[in-house]
Parts: C-alpha cells; sequence; structure tokens
C-alpha cells in the first residue's frame, strides 16, 4: 500500500429539512387545527481513529464528502426523518486542519476516538409548533439550517516511543528488523527508505513499545534536500530520539563525526522542540571495526563529536548488544508514562477514617 501523510478534503454535513404548513381536514371534524410536522436533522460528519489503518491513501482519491440531508414536514402531524450520517475513518495520529487558516482543529491520538467534524443542520419548524391561543390556524414555517461546509487538511504523524534518524545507510533498517517485527526494505544503496516504517519491540509480557524509522536525512534536509525532511514531521511526537551512525562507513574518506553533526544541525534548523528531545547515540555496525580498534574509535568519536549523552555499540547486524539497548529504551519510557500520568485528586471529604 502506498504511504500517504497528507491529503485535502471537502466535507459537507446535511442540511436540514423544511418544516410543512398543513391542517388536518377530516370529515365532520370542523376544526381540524395545524398539524405540520418538522423538518429532519442532516446528517452529521464524524472522524473516527481506526487502529487498524496506517495511511491517508483512501482520502487521496475520494476527497468530497457529504452527509445527507434531512427529510422535510409533513401534514398529519409527521416529522421528518434525520439524515444519514457519514463517519470517515482515519488513523491514529491523524490532524485536521482548516486548509484556508491553517488552524488546527482537532487530533486523533486515541484508538476508536470519535469527534464531530461537521455538524447537520436542525430541521425548521412546521406550523404545529406557532399554534396559540389567538393563532388557531398559523400559516407560518421555517426552513431547515444549512449543515457546515469546510475544507480540511489531513496531516499523518505516526504515534511511536521511539524515533531512528541518521544518514542514509546507516543501519536504521536493519535495526528496526532486527528488534521488532517490522520487515522494511534493505539494500546496499542509498534512501531504500522511502517512507516510514513501524515496528513494536516485545521485551516482555505486556512489555513493548513502538519504533519508528523515516528516511535517511542528509545536509540541506530542513531546506528540502533529500526525502528525510519530509518525514521528520513523525518523529515529534516520539518519546526518545535513537541517533544512528555508521560507524564503518565504505568510503575511508567519509568522517562519522562530520556526519553526525550535520544531522544535529538539520535537527535544530528544523524544530527547536525536536532537537530538544532526548537524544542517544548508537554507534553501528561495530562488527565491521577490528575488535582491538573499537574501544579507541569509540572513544576519539566522542572526544571529537563533544558528546555527554548515553552511547550504545552494537551491530544492527549480528544483533550484537541490541538487548540491553531495548531494555534501557523501555525503561526510560516506562519512567516517562509514570511521570506523565496526573496525579489524581481524593476529596478528603469522602475518605474513610481509619477506626480508632
Amino acid at each position: 500500500m502506498k504511504f500517504v501523510d497528507e491529503a485535502y478534503i471537502d466535507i459537507a454535513a446535511g442540511d436540514g429539512g423544511n418544516g410543512c404548513v398543513s391542517f388536518r381536514h377530516e370529515k365532520y371534524k370542523e376544526f381540524g387545527g395545524p398539524n405540520g410536522g418538522d423538518g429532519g436533522r442532516g446528517g452529521h460528519v464524524f472522524a473516527v481513529a481506526d487502529p487498524n489503518l496506517n495511511t491517508l491513501v483512501d482520502f487521496r482519491y475520494s476527497r468530497r464528502h457529504e452527509a445527507k440531508r434531512g427529510q422535510h414536514g409533513m401534514g398529519s402531524d409527521m416529522f421528518g426523518a434525520m439524515g444519514d450520517d457519514v463517519t470517515l475513518k482515519m488513523p491514529v495520529g491523524t490532524i485536521i486542519t482548516d486548509a484556508e487558516t491553517g488552524e488546527v482543529l482537532y487530533e486523533l491520538l486515541q484508538p476508536g476516538e470519535v469527534i464531530m467534524i461537521a455538524k447537520g443542520g436542525d430541521g425548521g419548524f412546521g406550523n404545529m409548533r406557532f399554534k396559540s391561543a389567538i393563532n388557531r390556524a398559523p400559516r407560518q414555517k421555517t426552513p431547515g439550517w444549512p449543515g457546515e461546509k469546510k475544507e480540511l487538511k489531513l496531516e499523518l504523524k505516526v504515534l511511536a516511543d521511539v524515533g531512528l534518524l541518521g544518514m542514509p545507510n546507516a543501519g536504521k533498517s536493519t535495526l528496526i528488523a532486527a528488534i521488532s517485527n517490522a520487515r522494511p526494505k534493505i539494500a546496499d544503496y542509498p534512501f531504500t527508505t522511502l517512507h516510514p516504517n513501524l515496528g513494536v519491540v516485545r521485551v516482555g509480557p505486556e512489555q513493548s513499545f513502538v519504533v519508528a524509522d523515516v528516511p535517511g536525512l542528509i545536509e540541506g534536509a530542513s531546506d528540502g534536500a533529500g526525502l528525510g525532511h519530509l518525514f521528520l514531521r513523525h518523529l515529534q511526537r516520539t518519546r526518545l530520539l535513537l541517533h544512528i551512525i555508521d560507524f564503518a562507513p565504505f568510503d575511508e574518506a567519509v568522517d562519522p563525526v562530520a556526519q553526525a553533526k550535520a544531522i544535529v544541525g538539520e535537527l535544530k534548523k528544523y524544530d527547536k522542540a525536536l532537537y530538544d528531545k532526548p537524544r542517544w547515540l548508537v554507534l553501528n555496525k561495530l562488527d565491521m571495526v577490528p575488535a582491538e580498534e573499537r574501544e579507541a574509535r569509540v572513544k576519539d568519536f566522542i572526544k571529537r563529536f563533544k558528546y555527554k549523552g548515553p552511547v550504545f555499540e552494537i551491530s544492527a547486524l549480528t544483533r550484537e548488544g541490541c538487548e540491553p539497548l531495548i531494555k534501557t529504551i523501555f525503561q526510560h519510557i516506562k519512567a516517562q508514562q509514570v511521570q506523565e500520568q496526573a496525579p489524581v485528586y481524593i476529596d478528603p471529604r469522602f475518605v474513610e477514617e481509619p477506626p480508632q
């Protein structure tokens, strides 16, 4: 399936039905009175977060979505039927924005979350609504109210706990394939990854976290170079970033420190909040470095890069060092989740005092 993370749609809720002017006409009923019913409400347009979807491709080819209008009121005290609602299934993590003003209207963050994005118009009143002691034969009615119409921009930001970033061919896809259930395309040429991949990492029974792999970044990505800048938005909701370094590039003239600094610079240019996220350094492809040279080369890299955070030495191909990395990530995420949980206020009036 083609990965699409942006789409524009037009939505229209249903108009309300018109009220009816009618009078009761029956044999031997001289004063029948008004019996015109109200119009029905127009259909609403809802958005629901479907955890089984991971792309907005359905909205790329189906842009217009309209709910049914309400039926008009009729005689014999009959109200019009409500118009059918329309429910649009969207991936979890979809941001719904007004296409004209750019204002963010809604965000679908929880699986199964339902939001009304366009309200149907109310039905008009029939003449039975205007009956009174001094107006026994009203001929007034009101038209139905129009439903809301909007032009919306849909933007998908995948929900993941950990995001992988780095230069092309740094081994991000190999790593996510080694530690999770994701099976991305892996090859020996740059830009193998063309769209984000999500993988669930199982740590233990009922213990897991989600990893997101985005296309590799290159210098100038914040200005539009390469593919990575198109998908950096998917890292904005992560709790932790893993900066994957190709520690054994094929070209000996390539300096891993210069590449690492370029990635950090692009992050800062793109989004300061993304730059400020917790970011750990992962030195990959250690299996291609002679064992006797590893320690010295790692120390030299850290010294030149001037990095003071956590550093992990791994080989995604052989899974060397992956298990400690997974366990440390899970502990970090779990600690963050505990901090984010709001304290529950308990009214002391409803707390039973212990018996004396």
